[in-house]
């Protein structure tokens, strides 16, 4: 069960670094532009951009990379699980960065708001490591199904 946990967490980081790669590339796109629309040049000007600015093909190319791990922890893990931590670290890991790359920022309420998303993703992990026969956490009786 480990290699699908793997799996998931590989799929969640490239998942992160795919929206700060676009959204880096993006911003250095837009200022190539001065103003102009991203197809204003047709495809071909749309090409040359896309080539000048790497950094966001680098970015597809982990979104279609984060798909295929996703889709191998999805052959084991409960997407009721999977799909709620690859979103909420995924969305941490980006406030984090972006607060420190991009020079965005949170209010307090705000990362209220992100603490209280990974304590829920923790409580979700937690109760789905229990459904699929893992140990019961201290002073809870075991899982339906567990060591049997």
């Amino acid at each position: 069960m480990l290699k699908y946990a793997a799996a998931l967490a590989v799929a969640l980081v490239l998942n992160a670094a795919a929206n700060l790669m676009i959204k880096l590339g993006m911003r250095a796109i837009d200022l190539d532009l001065g103003g102009a629309g991203l197809l204003d040049g047709g495809l071909w000007g749309l090409g040359r951009l896309l080539l000048r600015h790497w950094i966001v093909l680098a970015g597809l190319v982990c979104f279609a990379t984060n798909v295929v791990f996703y889709a191998y922890a999805l052959q084991k893990l409960p997407v009721s699980a999977a799909y709620p931590i690859m979103v909420a670290c995924g969305f941490a890991i980006i406030v984090v960065v972006a607060g420190f790359m991009l020079r965005e920022r949170l209010s307090a309420l705000q990362w209220i708001g992100v603490a209280a998303i990974l304590a829920g993703v923790v409580l979700v992990a937690r109760d789905a490591g229990r459904q699929m026969g893992g140990p019961a956490p201290s002073g809870e009786p075991d899982a339906p199904g567990a060591g049997r």
